[in-house]
């Protein structure tokens, strides 16, 4: 998915997620829950020299406020509460955090406006699936800790015959402000520019309307990042399934205030520091995604 201000892949949500349940759950498919990620949070001991380096303005209330956008499962979305943020990206930041000293208070937000938030100081951290990319690099510090390619997700069987290098004529949704938007509209190009019928692109504000769109037949396929395209299938009860492979892999970042270098290497470290000590792992094989593991943390790679 692409946004110059944001931005990340694809995935299925749950916040705002009333309607989309419904009709989810006329096709079969189950509410996100937990469930996905069974077993206990992960708990991370605070290092004294990492909660250190974090700037006072920002440990002084005891927490980081994190703007997230929760519908985008599994790496963030809503409980079946229809309130608490959960997902691996939560887990694991939650985790960063506790090796700063702190808690992570995540606040909902749509997903276009977490990195102006950022930056004028609304929240602390940006996590949220962000995809890095030279032009967010311009706007924030991106530390990596995640890797992820593009999946396309078709209805079972792929009644519509779509195909990753010929998806002309058909109906394709996105979650919008994402790369996958930028994906989609190059390929429909290419079809033009070779006198083929244009791809019509569908551009929903939350990924759980464009799965949704799938799983009813509006759409023909949709785009998002891997993990999410996993779990749409996952939770579709076999409504879903996968288009060819992943491709174009890069890396997920926080996002860290463009004048918070100080914060931003703090973070990064405490991400370091849980590889080194298992607990990345543990958070990663839980929701089965240890496929986007790295190993080096980096601020705008």
């Amino acid at each position: 998915m692409f946004n110059i201000t944001g931005g990340r892949r694809a995935v299925l949500g749950a916040a705002g997620a009333a309607a989309l349940l419904l009709s989810l759950a006329a096709c079969g498919e189950e509410e996100p829950s937990d469930s996905a990620g069974a077993g206990p949070s992960v708990s991370a001991s605070a290092d004294t020299s990492l909660a250190d380096k974090v700037p006072a303005a920002i440990k002084a209330d005891g927490k980081i406020v994190v703007g997230t956008d929760s519908t985008y499962a599994p790496a963030e979305y809503l409980d079946n509460d229809g309130k608490t943020v959960i997902g691996f990206d939560v887990e694991l930041f939650r985790a960063v955090a506790q090796k700063l000293g702190l808690e992570a208070e995540f606040v909902s937000a749509p997903f276009g406006d977490i990195i102006t938030g950022v930056n004028s100081g609304k929240y602390e951290v940006g996590v949220s699936s962000f995809t890095i990319n030279d032009e967010r690099k311009t706007q924030a510090n991106m530390v990596s800790y995640f890797q992820v390619g593009t999946q396309w997700v078709t209805k079972t069987g792929n009644p519509a015959g779509v195909a990753l290098d010929n998806a002309c004529g058909k109906k394709i949704a996105v979650q919008k402000d994402t790369v996958q938007v930028e994906d989609i509209q190059k390929r429909s190009k290419a079809c033009t520019d070779a006198g083929k019928p244009a791809i019509t692109v569908e551009q929903f504000p939350g990924q759980d309307a464009a799965t949704a769109a799938v799983v009813s037949g509006k759409d023909d396929a949709m785009l998002a990042d891997y993990p999410v395209g996993v779990f749409a299938v996952t939770q579709s009860n076999g409504a879903l399934e996968l288009l060819d492979k992943q491709y174009e892999a890069a890396p997920y970042g926080y996002v860290v205030a463009k004048d918070q270098a100080e914060f931003a290497e703090a973070v990064r470290e405490a991400t370091k520091a849980l590889i080194t000590d298992g607990s990345y792992k543990t958070v990663l094989d839980k929701w089965k995604v240890a496929d986007g593991a790295i190993t080096d943390p980096a601020i705008n790679p």
